[in-house]
This record gives C-alpha cells, structure tokens and sequence, in this order.
C-alpha cells in the first residue's frame, strides 16, 4: 500500500507534531478536511521516519493493544497485536507475520521546528 492511496492522505506540509515534543515511537492522528490519516513516527539513529500506523500484516494500528512498539534498542517497531517485527529506520518485515511485509513510508520534512508532510516521491 502507497501512503498516498489512503483517502484521508494529508497533502505535503501539512503539520504532524513539534520536533522536541517527538522520542521514540509514537502514534499521531493528522486530521485534515480529508479525515483522519494514521501516522506513525519514530526516531532512529538516521533521523525522524514516517509510517503509516497499519500492520501490512492484518492492517490494525500497530499500537491497537499497547503503546509499546519500539524495541529496547530502538531498532525495531513491533505490532501489539499479532507480534509482526519491523525495522524502524526502513519499515521492511524482519520477526514473526511481518516477514515478507513491509511498512508503508510517508515522507516527512522538518520546517522551523516543526515536522510536516513530504512531497510523494
């Protein structure tokens, strides 16, 4: 699934959250006229990452049963649900029902503090 395929896809700018507000892994509703689009974003080690906050697995939040998605070592996001582990700085499918998946990226920018949409790439 590509971000942008989601009807409620925010158009490029749109605010998400203040970059000093943001550690670790955390799940954000972006509403816009176009409704509610779930946004996961995570710190790693190469920066702030941008995911749709659906397991490819079964398509529930990842954060559905529990908060707790990163990993102690912060290097991998793990669905409450069913277990499926990804890795956090790419999203693709490394433990359990997320082997062969992969999470769907969104592109995000840091503008004055702020993160905001990408543009679709």
């Amino acid at each position: 699934m590509i971000w942008t395929d989601l009807s409620s896809a925010p158009a490029p700018g749109t605010p998400v959250a203040g970059v000093s507000s943001l550690s670790g892994a955390q799940a954000v509703t972006v509403t816009t006229g176009a409704g509610d689009f779930p946004l996961l974003l995570v710190v790693t080690d190469a920066g702030i990452r941008g995911y749709v906050n659906a397991c490819p697995h079964q398509f529930l939040p990842l954060d559905y049963r529990s908060p707790r998605l990163l990993s102690q070592d912060g290097t991998r996001l793990m669905c409450s649900v069913h277990g499926a582990m990804f890795d956090a700085e790419t999203g693709e499918g490394v433990a359990g029902e997320g082997i062969g998946c992969r999470l769907s990226p969104v592109p995000l920018q840091i503008r004055d503090g702020q993160i905001v949409i990408g543009e679709a790439g």
